[in-house]
């Protein structure tokens, strides 16, 4: 898939890859098929390309459910075993006080409120613990 080539990767929801990033634009519904779907190809595409993010775009999701909350992190937890990030951006006010109503912490998602934000936030540099600290322990 080429940089700014759109294609319909799990039935309706359009994928857009923007150099390394994906961007997924969730509308309206995601039912159990097509969220299964759209698990595989991202993580195949991931696998193939390398791109190293992706951005769930749910602006356009009026309700969260808890099936909607898990697919949203299963897709982060398998980003990030294929050595990708995952930012959620776009999310309505009522979208997260159900989110937090519904009890679901979403592990392994970082949120940004707009697209722009999300791209932006995936361009900063991983801060991890193994690179800062602990060096030349007694041992």
């Amino acid at each position: 898939m080429s940089e700014g080539f759109s294609r319909p990767v799990a039935g309706h929801v359009p994928v857009l890859r923007l150099g390394d990033v994906l961007l997924v634009t969730l509308q309206g519904d995601l039912y159990d098929s097509t969220a299964h779907q759209l698990q595989q190809d991202l993580a195949e595409t991931i696998a193939r390309s390398g791109v190293t993010g992706v951005v769930i775009d749910i602006s356009g999701v009026e309700i969260v459910d808890s099936f909607l909350g898990r697919v949203l992190a299963e897709i982060a937890a398998q980003t990030e075993l294929l050595a990708a990030r995952t930012v959620v951006a776009g999310m309505r006010p009522a979208v997260a006080i159900t989110l937090v109503e519904l009890g679901l912490t979403l592990p392994g998602l970082r949120t940004a409120l707009s697209t722009e934000a999300a791209m932006e936030l995936l361009a900063q540099p991983i801060v991890s613990l193994r690179s800062g600290g602990m060096r030349g322990g007694s041992g």
